[in-house]
């Protein structure tokens, strides 16, 4: 083996010559020069062969350096190819099941009927490729009838069929090119949002129409859209109250106007911020909105449908010093759920906000989830930890005697794998939690090999989660590091505005304190980490690469975002603008150019090897940025270290994959992250 990675090593990394050609750009007085800019256009042949070329040569390349651990592969599979029996879904007086059984290429639903289980739709008789999966099932609040989204290839572009779910037969003509879908309360119309890929390449504001399900698309009512594609429509009705919303937001703001369901006016305008989001739930005649209007952790406001205008909302339960996260208003009480360093818990309030206590517990473990059945009367509680899958319990909100409802089975040992919460000081003082998933049996050496993940953007946070994917890696040895960093939801809202737009740099450094953590606990050391992330999580390592080469053996930048003056040009990154900023405006250039990873490559500086993917049908982050960075890293003179380009020609974003391509995919990756730690 010495002898085999004496030889590995020796292989010199050649990839196939790109070209450059400069184009030069003047924004807000300052010249940038983009010598790949033709990589832009993925329909030019030269990009096709060239993008073609990379991921054939990285591949090779790969399957030339690289040893096989004859176990990976089969263990991922024991956890992704396996029977999978979902819980019992109750919609009115039916019942649905998600199954996957070992071999299935995806998900099929199945109802029980005098208890009898019935396939009703199974997702590979569209196609036989597995390439078209379920994205959503949408079903009537009698569950008699369900619209189907589906997708194919990862493209997010979706079909709607619609099926009789006694039998699974359609009975209606399939809809195409629809963004969402939601029935509306009399169950007979749904409110539409068209999106076709010719609107993703055009970035044009997407439109939502009212139509009598079964008419065709033709005779759709136009009910709204935005004026710029950053934002986006909203409209819902109220199951329990006769009204309807509607508005404009972008991800953290939004309008809000009423009006009563079944009418097609405007609506009345009751709420407006640029800053702050509401979206209100009708039970009877009260209004119940959970907000953070001046409270970043949140709050719960009530008013009353017929006098409707913010200025008459009352706050019900008000902010705290832990971040509210979900509510359930039951006929016995109101239910909330907050968090308090990153772990879920339950308290009870009565109707007119007093605490009556928290929430009596089946087990210990973190709240992943609370869903109320108003007709059944019943609390649906999720639990999870690190090492065992997660548990759902439920119980009337009236007595709270719990009985298990659903728990998952799975062949993966996690008897000898422990999962712990640490908190560690950023550059800048601000205390970060994480997590440390590691073997009983790790020690301190400095020597550990770790995967140092973290996604920091968009609200989107750490909780406390079952590992089980990850112990492949862990069982070699490994240990999985994920910390909680700025721009999440963590702490609220200001964790999260903490991390966006000016403030993105506070990301970064919070995931390079982490690293410096690991290695002044003596985890291990900058030669046994590698970091990955994919999306913002890619831009995350785009300047962890480009910033820090120093911290990491090596980087694993999925679907990334890079090219950070332009990305918002591209499909439907326009919705991206409120988390970044665009290079348009002259303040935000200014931030976007000090971080932008393909603008800050520094000449003559390694950086440590990476694999960098990208998915050929990605609609929310074009390939361009992983293009792009490629190829401008391996023409940077005194690059030495191995920039590997692999597309996923199958996919997109990372959704709608078949079984055996996600086997195949995370397959590759783990062998590429051991393999630079020598695991």
């Amino acid at each position: 083996m010495a002898l085999s990675t004496t030889a590995f090593s020796q292989q010199t990394f050649s990839p196939p010559a790109t070209k450059s050609t400069p184009v030069k750009d003047t924004l807000h007085g300052v010249i940038i020069t983009d010598n790949y800019r033709w990589l832009e256009d993925k329909k030019n042949p030269d990009v096709i062969a060239w993008t073609k070329a990379q991921h054939d040569y990285g591949n090779a390349y790969l399957a030339q350096t690289q040893k096989i651990h004859p176990d990976l592969k089969e263990k991922i599979a024991a956890y992704i190819n396996m029977d999978y029996e979902g819980p019992l879904n109750v919609v009115g007086k039916r019942v649905f099941q998600n199954v996957k059984l070992k071999g299935d290429k995806q998900y099929k639903i199945y109802t029980y009927i005098h208890g009898k289980k019935i396939l009703i739709w199974d997702p590979v008789q569209l196609d036989t490729t597995g390439n078209v999966s379920t994205t959503s099932t949408q079903y009537t609040y009698d569950g008699e009838r369900a619209a189907i989204l589906t997708q194919k290839s990862g493209a997010e572009v979706n079909t709607v069929y619609f099926i009789d779910t006694r039998t699974g037969k359609q009975i209606h003509d399939p809809l195409t090119n629809i963004f969402d879908f939601s029935w509306t309360k009399d169950q007979q119309h749904a409110y539409l949002t068209i999106r076709s890929q010719a609107d993703v390449d055009k970035q044009v504001p997407l439109k939502t129409y009212l139509l009598k399900v079964g008419e065709p698309i033709e005779k759709a009512v136009f009910v709204g859209t935005t004026a710029d594609a950053k934002n986006s429509f909203f409209i819902y009705d109220n199951r329990y109250g006769d009204v309807t919303f509607s508005g404009e937001s972008d991800f953290y703001s939004n309008d809000l106007k009423i009006r009563p369901t079944g009418s097609l006016t405007d609506g009345k305008l009751i709420y407006s911020s640029k800053k702050f989001q509401a979206y209100p739930d009708v039970i009877g005649d009260k209004m119940y909105i959970k907000t953070n209007d001046n409270a970043p952790n949140s709050k719960l406001m009530v008013g009353d449908k017929n006098n409707p205008d913010y200025k008459n909302w009352k706050t019900l339960i008000p902010e705290s010093t832990t971040v509210m996260e979900d509510y359930a208003v039951t006929k016995h009480n109101i239910i909330v759920q907050d968090k308090k360093d990153i772990q879920s818990r339950l308290t009870i309030y009565d109707f007119n906000g007093k605490k009556i206590g928290p929430v009596p517990m089946p087990e210990s473990g973190s709240v992943s989830e609370i869903s109320y059945d108003r007709e059944q009367d019943s609390i649906y509680l999720t639990l999870a930890t690190f090492t065992s899958t997660p548990k759902i319990y439920v119980a009337s909100p009236a007595n709270f005697k719990w009985r298990l409802f659903y728990k998952r089975e799975l062949p993966v040992d996690m008897s000898n794998i422990t999962g712990e919460i640490k908190f560690y000081i950023s550059k800048d003082g601000t205390r970060v939690p994480v997590f440390v998933v590691h073997r009983k049996d790790m020690k301190l050496d400095g020597t550990n090999p770790v995967l140092l993940t973290a996604y920091g953007g968009f609200e989107a946070g750490i909780k406390p989660g079952y590992y089980g994917f990850y112990a492949p890696f862990i069982q070699h040895g490994g240990i999985v590091v994920e910390p909680g960093i700025r721009g999440g939801d963590e702490y609220g809202e200001k964790w999260h505005r903490d991390g966006m737009l000016a403030n993105k740099q506070n990301c970064f450094d919070d995931f390079y304190s982490c690293a410096e953590w690991l290695i002044k606990e003596k985890y291990t050391s900058p030669e046994h980490i590698v970091a990955m992330g994919g999306s913002n999580g890619g831009l995350l390592m785009g300047a962890s690469a480009t910033q820090r080469p120093d911290l990491f053996k090596a980087i694993v930048c999925e679907v990334p975002l890079l090219d950070m003056l332009r990305y918002h040009k591209f499909l439907i990154a326009r919705y991206w603008i409120p988390e970044y900023g665009s290079s348009d405006d002259p303040e935000a250039f200014q931030w976007l150019l000090r971080y932008s990873p393909y603008q800050n490559i520094r000449v003559g500086v390694n950086i440590p090897p990476m694999l960098i993917t990208a998915g050929a049908n990605d609609t929310r982050v074009d390939p361009m940025n992983a293009k792009k960075f490629v190829a401008a890293l391996q023409n940077n003179p005194g690059q030495v270290s191995p920039i590997v380009l692999h597309m996923d020609y199958d996919s997109g974003h990372g959704s709608g994959q078949a079984t055996q391509q996600i086997i195949d995919n995370w397959s590759f990756i783990f062998e590429y992250i051991m393999n630079q730690l020598n695991m």
